[in-house]
This record gives structure tokens, C-alpha cells and sequence, in this order.
């Protein structure tokens, strides 16, 4: 009986909390992931290093990962989509404004649609059209698989295309995206470089070593262009720090760049103590020692961009000279530490060591 309750409960769980019900809970959509609780909002950095040590006594090879096959936002998209819990005001006049001029008799998958297109834009219109009728469906709420309702699915797919033919909604999303999607790149950096370099043994999934603004399967299984990933690595081997762009260029460089590190000196990652900074941006930053690689990575880059940027914040480090590992520079930490403004200013996180 015990057997026959483990193969069963783990199929009936997937099908009711992530195939069901992460589709109705829509208040933010982010927090829908498999292993997750949309609940929980979030954590402070005291409880994400509280975290870490114990990963590090009690599950040291553990693995750690930000995508899989099974994801229902790609790492990237959730990166983005993040940006909206620092602006939600902004973001709620946006979504009623959408709402009003687009109703829908379900509004809570309104909601997500209007947060998923804008977490993936641009996507294309048939990817659009595909991932909300398999949404719908799933939610089950309006439709469903075994029982399509045509006129509801015929507003559903209207109200997709309003967001590429419609001139004002098109516009709003494409201004919103444009304001978010820095940031984003900057989430996506840090949450990658804390993913890689934390206890734990990292994964990779596939494709996410550049950009990837995928959205459930089939988007995440789609082939992977590994010449450009290597032809993309070897420009970087070859000198130069890349734009934070949407070539992804410099998310690769934070892979690339870490993963070495963690394999030509694993004595860096034995141990984990963490950093902390002082100054008026204090908050917006995470850093944390392993043993001789020291991750630092920017937190909440919207709010701190709105507070005038890092000032003369700094990151307590032992004196002496420091090398960043993805730029190459090579720094300074005086009695007052290293100067995040200086520290920082090329890219959103850093991998340092002694020099």
C-alpha cells in the first residue's frame, strides 16, 4: 500500500496544484512554479542565508536549478515578471486599463494572460494564442480540455490579439516591457550567479545559458542552438565584457565564467559566510564568501535605480586587492570596504577572489 500511495500521490499533486490550480491563482504569477508555494511572496536576505547554511550542513550535493523541462515560466520570464512587485501600482492601473478595454467574464485568467505576454514579449502571436487556449484549459474554470466552450475561447483569443492589433494596448505593453525588461536582465543575472554559486550542485537547463523567454511546454523543449552558444563563448574567451542585452551575452559570461571557477578551484565553495554592506543601498545588494569566491549580486534594481543608484554604499570585505572574475578588474578594499558604484558599475553582480 505504501508503494502504490508513492506512485499515485506524485501524479495526482502535479495534475491538481500545477496543472490546476497554478492556472487559477493568478495574483502573481511568478510564484507559480513547480516545488514552489504562491504564497509566499517572498524573503529576506537574512533568511536566504539562513538558507544556505543549512543546505551546506545538511544537503551539501543537493542540486540547485532555475529551469527545467517542466517549467511554466522560463527563469528569464520570472526574472521580469519579478519587476512587477517593485512597481505594482504602476503595474495595477496598467492591468485595469487592459481589463476594461478587453474584458473577460474570467477575470483572475486575465490576469494571467496580461502577465505572462508581458513577461515573454515578444512572442509570437501563434505562441500567444497556443499558451492560452493550454492555460485556459488547464485552469478549467471557463473550459476545459474535455469540454471546449467555443464563444469563451473565441473572447480568450480575441483578447490575445488586441494585444498585437490593438494600437493603445500594444503600445502599453511595449512601454511597459521597455521599462521592466532592464531589470529584469539585472534578476536574471543576480538570481543566476546566486543559483551557481550557492551550496549545492548547479544545473543548467538547456538553452538557459543565454536569454530564454520561454513559457510552459512545449516553449521549454524547443531544439537549442549550440553553434551560437559557442560561437557567442568564444567571442567572450577572446576579451571584452558584453552589454546586458538581449543577446544574453552577458548572462552566458556569468555561466561560463562561474562554472570554471567552481571547477578549477572547487576549494573556493567549501564554506559559506555572508557579506554584508553598509551605505544608503545596503538593501539592494546580497553577497555572500564560500571560501575564497565571493558572490555579490543586485537586488531589487528597480527600487534602487528610483533611490539614485548605489551612492557611496559599500561591501565589507577584508583589505587588500580583489579580481572580478567576469570583468577583470581588479579592486581595492580599503577600511570602508569596496565601493559598490565602482564595483558594480559594468554589470549587476560580480564573482570576486583574491588578487
Amino acid at each position: 500500500m505504501a508503494t502504490r500511495f508513492e506512485q499515485t500521490s506524485g501524479p495526482v499533486m502535479a495534475k491538481g496544484v500545477e496543472d490546476s490550480a497554478y492556472y487559477r491563482w493568478a495574483r502573481f504569477v511568478a510564484l507559480n512554479e513547480v516545488g514552489g508555494d504562491p504564497a509566499r511572496f517572498g524573503s529576506t536576505v537574512a533568511e536566504f542565508h539562513e538558507a544556505q547554511r543549512h543546505r551546506l550542513e545538511r544537503l551539501p550535493e543537493s542540486m540547485t536549478t532555475l529551469s527545467t523541462h517542466d517549467t511554466k515560466r522560463s527563469e528569464d520570464v520570472r526574472a521580469r515578471l519579478a519587476v512587477l512587485a517593485e512597481i505594482p501600482t504602476e503595474w495595477a492601473w496598467l492591468v485595469r486599463r487592459l481589463m476594461s478595454r478587453h474584458p473577460l467574464a474570467d477575470r483572475p485568467l486575465a490576469h494571467l494572460v496580461w502577465q505572462n505576454l508581458v513577461g515573454a514579449w515578444p512572442l509570437s502571436r501563434e505562441r500567444a494564442h497556443q499558451y492560452v487556449q493550454k492555460a485556459a484549459r488547464e485552469a478549467g474554470t471557463s473550459t476545459t480540455w474535455t469540454d471546449p466552450v467555443q464563444e469563451f475561447e473565441e473572447q480568450l483569443h480575441a483578447l490575445v490579439d488586441a494585444a498585437y492589433d490593438d494600437p493603445a494596448t500594444a503600445a502599453e505593453i511595449q512601454e511597459t516591457v521597455d521599462r521592466i525588461a532592464p531589470f529584469g536582465r539585472s534578476n536574471s543575472l543576480t538570481q543566476k550567479l546566486l543559483q551557481l554559486a550557492m551550496p549545492g550542485v548547479p544545473d543548467v537547463y538547456q538553452g538557459t545559458e543565454l536569454e530564454d523567454l520561454s513559457l510552459v511546454d512545449p516553449d521549454n523543449r524547443r531544439p537549442v542552438d549550440y553553434d551560437l552558444r559557442r560561437r557567442m563563448l568564444a567571442r567572450l574567451d577572446a576579451g571584452g565584457i558584453p552589454e546586458v542585452d538581449d543577446t544574453g551575452a552577458a548572462k552566458l559570461l556569468v555561466v561560463s565564467r562561474t562554472l570554471r571557477a567552481r571547477r578549477d578551484h572547487p576549494e573556493w565553495f567549501h564554506g559559506y559566510e555572508p557579506v554584508t554592506a553598509t551605505g544608503p543601498g545596503a538593501d539592494h545588494v546580497v553577497a555572500f564568501d564560500r571560501g575564497g569566491g565571493v558572490a555579490v549580486a543586485t537586488r531589487l534594481p528597480a527600487g534602487l535605480t528610483a533611490a539614485g543608484g548605489w551612492g557611496d554604499t559599500a561591501l565589507r570585505l577584508p583589505t587588500g586587492a580583489w579580481r572580478d572574475l567576469f570583468t577583470g578588474e581588479r579592486i581595492v578594499s580599503d577600511a570602508l570596504g569596496i565601493g559598490l558604484d565602482a564595483l558594480l558599475h559594468r554589470l549587476p553582480v560580480a564573482l570576486l577572489h583574491r588578487d
